[in-house]
């Protein structure tokens, strides 16, 4: 039996990343055309789903491009959105509106690839992110408990669930990728010898992406 469901939907493309700038608090300046259009396709999807087994609560991050992509899917779905600090981004600190070329040429690589040194003054490390991120998301399940709970997020928040969920260690040279507007599910199962785990259903589906997708009630 599942108990408490996660779905996490990265936020669609945004005007930081066709333009290959880091979009911190600071710089983030929303979706692009692309993006809006993204977001409209996974609420379709998401809007089959929600009539059958309705999701709970809504959530998004504060930068503008988790708040438009939340507001998208909760118009679609007639929830109320809530805005939670705890799922911003990583602090780029003076990286915030550079060139991504230029912050990794400097930093030897992205974030992951060195994860315990700032790759800017003023930035997160990795693993302190992924600590943190992974603190709020704990303790955000244990507050929806058998609920089944949708999220506008950053990619990186998906990483933070799956780190904190699989228990992983940080490694440089292994990842996940996580493309724009894509639906990750993770469900919490109770089998009948009241054993509970955490099952990854799917990670970064963008099926509902293709022109021809239609997504009736399942």
């Amino acid at each position: 039996m599942i108990t408490t469901e996660l779905v996490f939907v990265r936020h669609g493309e945004a005007h930081c990343n066709a333009d290959g700038i880091v979009g911190g608090p600071a710089t983030c300046t929303g979706l692009t055309n692309l993006g809006y259009t993204q977001i409209e396709k996974v609420a379709d999807r998401l809007s089959a789903e929600h009539r059958v087994v309705p999701f709970t609560t809504l959530y998004a991050g504060p930068r503008l491009r988790l708040q438009q992509s939340g507001q998208i899917l909760a118009r679609a779905l007639g929830l109320e959105l809530f805005t939670e600090p705890g799922l911003d981004g990583p602090i780029h600190g003076e990286a915030d509106g550079k060139p991504w070329h230029d912050v990794k040429t400097t930093a030897n690589g992205g974030p992951h690839a060195h994860p315990d040194r700032p790759w800017a003054k003023g930035a997160d490390t990795w693993n302190g992110f992924l600590q943190r991120a992974g603190a709020f998301l704990h303790d955000l399940v244990a507050r929806h408990e058998g609920e089944r709970v949708l999220f506008a997020a950053h990619g990186e928040t998906v990483l933070a669930a799956h780190t904190l969920l699989l228990g992983l260690r940080p490694n440089p040279e292994a990842g996940f990728t996580v493309s724009h507007a894509s639906i990750t599910r993770w469900q919490h199962h109770l089998n009948r010898l009241s054993q509970r785990r955490w099952m990854l259903d799917r990670h970064n589906d963008t099926a509902h992406l293709a022109a021809s997708a239609t997504w009736p009630a399942p």
